[in-house]
């Protein structure tokens, strides 16, 4: 279920050539740590299964693709190269760097396989909002939401067979933080992402659209591990859901407006905006004004980020949730806006608050480093003051107000929309999450 790789290989099957998939593993990512490094690696084994079966080299190169790919095009007569997208600076740079090492014979193209309707094509500007980008979305999936064609078994083998892959060599090549741990609820790969979109689909989809923001409730999909890493297509999953909308419509339209306007709606803040991980670069003006305005305010409390990071706060609530993240490498994501928003609450600077928050998503959370975390999203007609967000709430939404307007003022926050452990209280029952999810 991958556009980038169909194209490749009718490009091959066009010139009637060998077909070869490579990966570069890269020994660090931002703040990825043995925890994803590992779901990661265990994906791509079933990859490399897959593609022997269908007779398409795959290859497991060490190194920053600058320095590995070009040598492997030229080393292997490569006729042309096909990248998969991301809107994220490093990733994007990645990308620049191989296209300029490239042999100027060597075409180079890239294919959006992220997305259902693809980044550049949904807009071609940042927007502001769900509303301003919505409409257009819904006009161009039916172009876009199709069943995808069978990758078939590859009729034109190498010269000669690839490198039998060296995991071990692949572990030890990483220079990652190893004291954050794999978590046992999710298995890697795709045969197990799918098993879980079943499990969705079949178990707790009806409740979906009702009961999605109760940390409580077993609503939600689940599924975000296995998107962020590419082993399950978000298009996969719209497809299955969809098939089920005369039964329960609310919920299914609900999954549709989250896992495709709001996650696409993050990826072109990403793409379009290079500063997305800084308040003074992404920030709305109105936001940018009234945090200035409100950055001398006294704190109700101050934490370090190992007192955060340790989850020893004075709030039980959000010492849940932070543990939550820490044990399962997920945190739910209603709880995702009164963790972020808090932070903001607790330390020196709003620039303090969105660094903390950053590092604490990437280190923890299995769907870290990605727009959705960076970003987040809202549904427009949520009026009240703590009101509900019907998926994870990005860090830039929650401290910056990005895809949001302005609310009451108020110390601290400003206009920024205001959370508290009361109006949580009277959401869910909190004393039950935090039982759960206790200090050891």
């Amino acid at each position: 279920d991958n556009w980038a790789l169909l194209y490749a290989q009718r490009l091959a099957l066009k010139q009637e050539l060998p077909l070869h998939i490579c990966f570069c593993l890269v020994p660090k990512f931002l703040e990825a740590t043995i925890r994803h490094y590992d779901f990661m690696l265990r994906g791509l084994r079933e990859v490399a299964e897959e593609c022997a079966e269908l007779n398409i080299s795959f290859h497991l190169l060490l190194g920053y693709a600058k320095d590995v790919l070009p040598a492997f095009v030229v080393e292997h007569g490569v006729g042309g190269l096909v990248t998969d997208f991301s809107p994220l600076r490093l990733p994007r740079q990645w990308v620049e760097d191989v296209r300029e090492r490239l042999p100027e014979d060597v075409p180079f193209a890239q294919v959006d396989a992220h997305n259902i309707v693809p980044c550049w094509v949904a807009s071609p500007r940042q927007e502001y909002s769900a509303r301003t980008i919505r409409g257009k979305i819904h006009a161009q999936l039916p172009e876009f939401l199709t069943e995808f064609p069978p990758v078939v078994r590859h009729p034109y083998p190498p010269s000669s067979p690839s490198e039998p892959i060296a995991w071990e060599a692949c572990y030890s090549s990483l220079q990652v933080d190893h004291t954050v741990k794999e978590v046992d609820w999710a298995t890697p790969g795709t045969a197990a992402g799918l098993a879980v979109l079943k499990s969705f689909i079949t178990e707790r989809l009806k409740s979906f659209g009702s009961h999605r923001n109760d940390p409580n409730k077993a609503a939600l999909s689940n599924l975000s591990p296995w998107f962020h890493f590419g082993q399950v297509s978000t298009q996969r999953a719209i497809l299955e859901v969809q098939k089920h909308r005369h039964k329960y419509k609310e919920s299914v339209d609900a999954f549709v407006e989250e896992a495709v306007v709001r996650r696409e709606l993050a990826e072109n803040f990403c793409y379009y905006n290079e500063n997305y991980d800084s308040v003074q670069g992404s920030a709305y003006d109105w936001a940018q004004t009234t945090l200035k305005l409100h950055a001398k305010d006294k704190r109700p409390y101050l934490y370090s980020l190992q007192e955060l990071e340790q989850g020893t706060t004075h709030d039980p609530l959000w010492n849940a949730a932070q543990l939550q993240m820490v044990r399962e490498g997920k945190m739910h994501g209603f709880l995702r806006m009164y963790w972020a928003k808090k932070i903001l609450e607790w330390t020196h600077s709003p620039e303090e608050a969105l660094k903390f928050a950053i590092y604490l998503n990437d280190r923890y959370e299995l769907d870290g480093r990605d727009p959705n975390g960076y970003v987040g999203k809202l549904r427009d007609g949520d009026m009240g003051a703590d009101a509900p967000s019907p998926c994870p709430a990005g860090c830039l939404w929650s401290i910056c107000g990005i895809h949001d307007q302005g609310w009451a003022e108020r110390a601290v926050f400003g206009k920024i929309r205001y959370m508290n452990y009361a109006g949580c209280k009277r959401k869910f029952d909190v004393d039950q999450f935090e039982r759960r999810y206790a200090p050891h």
